[in-house]
């Protein structure tokens, strides 16, 4: 799918790819969907998340808390003349791993279907958001002081379309490992 370039896009290529996630989940037996991940790491795997993320649970908890990250960020720079960061301190982008690990310590104790309930209400609330802004808002790179040199669609594509192909991939490669076995 290509980079949206429109907010017409961008919320079409969320709405498919979270639509594409939710059917890779329930391909999941139930019993899988609680469990670890069983498929095998290789020596291409190091990006923390291979390690990190070791369910689906811990994936899920992940997109809704890039969701948070979005929606905060948005609400406290509407309006303000001092531009609040995206990430919250003391992370930034050269050290926003550590951020991502904070993510999963948190959601140990979610369960799988609060952690899907809470996605699902913040997919929506995403979409609201950006339904709220023109074309130019969105894809004008410095439109906002606050989105830097970058524009307001790029952090909702990372947000949205992009993060839930990076779960995708996730789930496709457990269930080729279940499929194997």
């Amino acid at each position: 799918m290509a980079r949206p370039t429109s907010k017409a896009e961008l919320l079409t290529a969320a709405t498919i790819q979270f639509s594409q996630l939710e059917k890779l989940i329930a391909q999941l037996p139930a019993t899988a969907q609680t469990a670890e991940f069983t498929f095998p790491l290789t020596a291409k795997d190091q990006a923390a998340h291979w390690r990190r993320d070791r369910n689906l649970r811990d994936v899920l908890a992940h997109l809704l808390e890039w969701h948070q990250l979005l929606l905060n960020w948005v609400a406290a720079n509407r309006g303000r003349v001092q531009a609040v960061p995206f990430l919250p301190a003391p992370y930034t982008w050269r050290n926003y791993a550590g951020l991502n690990d904070e993510f999963w310590r948190q959601h140990q104790v979610t369960s799988l279907t609060a952690a899907q309930t809470a996605l699902r209400q913040s997919h929506q609330a995403v979409l609201a958001l950006i339904d709220t802004f023109s074309d130019e808002a969105l894809f004008t790179k410095a439109y906002f002081k606050w989105t830097g040199s970058t524009s307001l669609g790029s952090y909702c594509i990372s947000a949205t379309s992009s993060h839930y192909a990076w779960a995708a991939q996730k789930i496709k490669r457990q269930l080729r490992a279940l499929k194997s076995t």
